[in-house]
C-alpha cells in the first residue's frame, strides 16, 4: 500500500500530490524515503526562498524555540518588533499587520482600504477594483477579488462590491475606477493566472486614477516579494509605488507568516480591535522571517537572482527550439513561465506529473502554462541539471498519447 493511499483515506480531495514523498531536502534537492531525488523548480509555490534545511534559519528557529515560543497579542515581542522596523524601514510603507498566510494579508488589506473610505467619503465610497485571472488567496473576500470563476463557484454569495476587469487593458480604466472606488487591487505578475507580467504603462494609469479618486493602490506581492523577481519587491523594478502591500510566502522561507503594509493615508482604515490574528506576530514566524529577510535583502543575491533568469531562460529556450512545445517563455527573476503550444494547451496539469518521474519538480499556472519558481540561491548547476532532466520530461510528454 502506497503512502498516499493513506493521504486520500484521511485527507479532503483538495490536492492531488505527485507520486513523490519528501521525506528530507538539502538546498535544492528533495528526498524521498528510499534517497531518491528531485531538483525542486517549485520552490513551495514561491514560498522556500533559500531551498531546504539552511543551516542560518534552522539555527534561528532553535535558538527562538528555546526562548519565547508564542504569546497572545496583549504583548508584543522582540522578533515581531525587528521584523517590523526592518520591513518598515526597507519600503515605502508607514505601518504594518503581521497574520498568517498571504490569503490573510489580502484579506486585511481590502478591508483597511475598504473602511478607511467609507470612514472618510461614506458608505458609498467601498467598491475594489481588480482583475481578471488575478489569484488573491482562498478567504471569501480574497477569492472574490480574484478573477478566476472557478475558484469561487458554490461558494455564493459572494461578498458584493467587487470588479473585474481585463488585466494589462488601459480600455474603460477612467470609467472603471471613480469616485465610488475604494481600493485597486493587482499582481505586478499574475502568477498563478499564467506568469503575465504587468506593463509599466498599466500599473502607471492605476497610479494616476487612484491618485485622483482618492483609491488606495493595493500590490498583491505574496508571490512576486521578497526578491523574486530580483528586486526585493516587484514594484520596485516597476518604480511604481502601492499604498498598500501584501506579503507571504518567502518572507519567512516557508514558515507560516503574511504581513499587510499601508501607508499612512490610510492606517486609520483599522482601529483598536478592528481586525486580528491569533498567530499573527508569532516570535517564531517572526525570527525567522528577520533571518530571512537579511539574507534576501543582499545586492549580490539580487543581482543573482537576474543572472540567474538570464541563464534559465536561455537553456529552456534552447530545448524549447528543438522541442517545440512551448510558444512563450516570460517573467522576471526566478518567476519564469512556459505558455505551451496549441497542440498542448490544457494539458500543463500532466506535465506536473511527468517531470517528477525524471527527477525535477515543476509547476503549472493555468492550464497551459509551467511554472518555475526555483530559490533564490539555486546553484546553476542545478538549474542546468533540473531543465536536462525536464527535457526528458518534455520529450516523452510531447510523445505520449494526449486523450488519457
Amino acid at each position: 500500500m502506497s503512502i498516499l493511499d493513506d493521504y486520500y483515506k484521511y485527507f479532503l480531495p483538495i490536492y492531488e500530490p505527485v507520486d513523490f514523498v519528501p521525506h528530507s531536502g538539502h538546498g535544492s534537492h528533495l528526498y524521498d524515503i528510499n534517497h531518491n531525488s528531485i531538483i525542486d523548480f517549485a520552490g513551495g509555490v514561491a514560498a522556500s526562498a533559500l531551498g531546504q534545511t539552511n543551516e542560518n534559519l534552522i539555527n534561528t528557529l532553535h535558538n527562538q524555540a528555546k526562548t519565547l515560543w508564542h504569546v497572545g497579542n496583549i504583548f508584543t515581542n522582540y522578533p515581531q518588533l525587528e521584523l517590523a522596523k526592518k520591513l518598515i524601514t526597507n519600503t515605502a510603507f508607514d505601518k504594518i499587520f503581521i497574520c498568517n498566510c498571504g490569503s490573510e494579508a489580502v484579506e486585511a488589506a481590502l478591508k483597511i482600504a475598504r473602511r478607511a473610505a467609507i470612514k472618510t467619503h461614506g458608505e458609498q465610497k467601498h467598491e475594489i477594483l481588480a482583475f481578471d485571472k488575478a489569484f488573491h488567496g482562498r478567504t471569501l473576500f480574497s477569492v472574490t477579488a480574484g478573477g478566476q470563476p472557478k475558484y469561487w463557484a458554490g461558494f455564493e454569495p459572494l461578498p458584493p462590491g467587487i470588479i473585474h476587469a481585463p488585466f494589462n487593458s488601459l480600455d474603460n480604466l477612467d470609467t472603471l475606477i471613480n469616485k465610488n472606488t475604494a481600493a485597486v487591487i493587482v499582481e505586478p505578475i499574475q502568477a498563478e493566472g499564467g506568469v503575465i507580467p504587468a506593463t509599466i504603462e498599466f500599473l502607471q494609469k492605476l497610479r494616476e486614477l487612484c491618485d485622483k479618486h482618492d483609491a488606495a493602490l493595493i500590490f498583491d506581492e505574496v508571490q512576486t516579494g521578497m526578491g523574486r523577481t530580483g528586486d526585493l519587491f516587484a514594484y520596485m523594478g516597476y518604480n511604481v509605488t502601492p499604498d498598500i502591500i501584501t506579503i507571504a510566502k518567502s518572507l519567512a522561507n516557508g514558515f507560516p507568516i503574511g504581513v499587510m503594509m499601508t501607508i499612512d493615508k490610510f492606517a486609520h482604515g483599522f482601529e483598536f480591535a478592528s481586525h486580528g490574528a491569533t498567530f499573527g506576530g508569532n516570535p517564531l514566524s517572526c525570527a525567522v522571517a528577520n533571518a530571512t529577510f537579511d539574507m534576501i535583502n543582499d545586492k549580490n543575491l539580487l543581482n543573482e537572482v537576474k543572472t540567474k533568469h538570464t541563464i534559465f531562460t536561455n537553456k529552456l529556450r534552447e530545448i524549447n527550439q528543438e522541442l517545440d512545445v512551448y510558444c512563450e517563455i516570460r517573467g522576471r527573476g526566478l518567476l519564469i513561465g512556459a505558455e505551451l503550444n496549441d497542440k498542448y494547451k490544457g494539458l500543463a496539469y500532466k506535465l506536473v506529473r511527468l517531470a517528477v518521474k525524471y527527477g525535477v519538480s515543476v509547476l503549472n499556472a493555468s492550464p497551459n502554462v509551467t511554472r518555475f519558481l526555483p530559490a533564490l540561491n539555486i546553484p546553476v548547476d542545478d538549474i542546468i541539471t533540473g531543465l536536462e532532466r525536464l527535457k526528458l520530461a518534455l520529450i516523452e510528454f510531447k510523445n505520449c498519447d494526449m486523450s488519457n
